[in-house]
């Protein structure tokens, strides 16, 4: 229970509070006035992205920045904010201490800063500290993520020109719709900055005129229930947020969302949930 969590922040006078963003979501639910966290001095997360409105809530209250960063299981942290940076919302973060980070297109080749491609580690002759060396027993699946001297995260991302890297989705997440290309975490953004709202996870689902419909998986806040009228609202609600043609068509509403031990949102479990079932 958050409430639970804070009570242990405040008896233990926490100083350095690492969780993913779903911990900050619950959190920021809370009463915090209630709780003494003057002792906390630096909040960071990943494991999933922070959504903006968290981030502004949870400074406002606590005057605290979160302090974002990415990794996957096969390396260590590559990109970071560092207490030396200032804090993007909604950005994880510039190239960790001896990595070379880039940014690659379908062809292999360097993005410029506003182009979105795939977030790729520059191998330095097989040796770069904090990088696996392989998959166990599957050769193949590694020769297909070693190419060309880089290893490919399979992770979409762009950079500004401040070096700062912006994360899409993992490519299998992005919907690709009427055309048009739409990442899950914008959505889901614009989803959560609803009152009713506590978490959301949107995937792309079969549509036979648009190739993917965008579904939103949605877990609402205590008080509130699931219906047709509040389903339209929140697609209102999204179009006002963000672009009108990334809105929701599709609203199911659950308990929870299924996770890894990590809180990270497990997208593909919905997904083969959808696939097994019509909708």
């Amino acid at each position: 229970m958050p409430s639970e969590l804070l009570d242990v922040m405040t008896a233990h006078k926490v100083t350095s509070f690492c969780a993913p963003p779903t911990v900050y979501r619950f959190l920021i639910r809370e009463d915090l006035k209630k709780y003494d966290l003057s002792a906390l001095r630096y909040c960071t997360t990943a494991g999933e992205l922070l959504n903006d409105g968290v981030f502004r809530a949870w400074k406002e209250i606590t005057g605290l920045s979160i302090y974002e960063g990415y990794g996957q299981t096969e390396t260590c942290l590559q990109l970071a904010t560092f207490p030396c940076m200032t804090p993007k919302p909604g950005s994880i973060g510039r190239p960790t201490p001896g990595w070379n980070v880039v940014i690659l297109d379908e062809e292999g080749k360097p993005c410029p800063a506003g182009v979105e491609g795939e977030i790729c580690l520059k191998l330095e002759d097989g040796k770069n500290l904090g990088l696996f060396t392989g998959y166990l027993q599957e050769p193949a699946k590694t020769a297909s993520v070693m190419v060309d001297g880089y290893y490919h995260t399979g992770d979409k991302a762009w950079m500004d020109e401040d070096g700062y890297f912006w994360f899409l989705g993992r490519t299998d997440d992005l919907i690709k719709s009427s055309g048009y290309r739409i990442g899950p975490f914008e959505v889901e953004s614009a989803l959560i900055t609803h009152k009713a709202v506590v978490e959301a996870a949107v995937t792309g689902v079969p549509d036979p005129v648009r190739g993917q419909a965008v579904k939103a998986t949605v877990v609402l806040a205590p008080g509130y229930t699931g219906s047709p009228d509040l389903a339209k609202e929140l697609q209102e609600h999204v179009k006002k947020e963000t672009a009108p043609y990334k809105y929701p068509r599709i609203i199911d509403f659950v308990a929870e969302l299924p996770k890894t031990i990590s809180g990270k949102i497990k997208r593909a479990e919905i997904r083969a949930k959808d696939e097994s079932r019509e909708i």
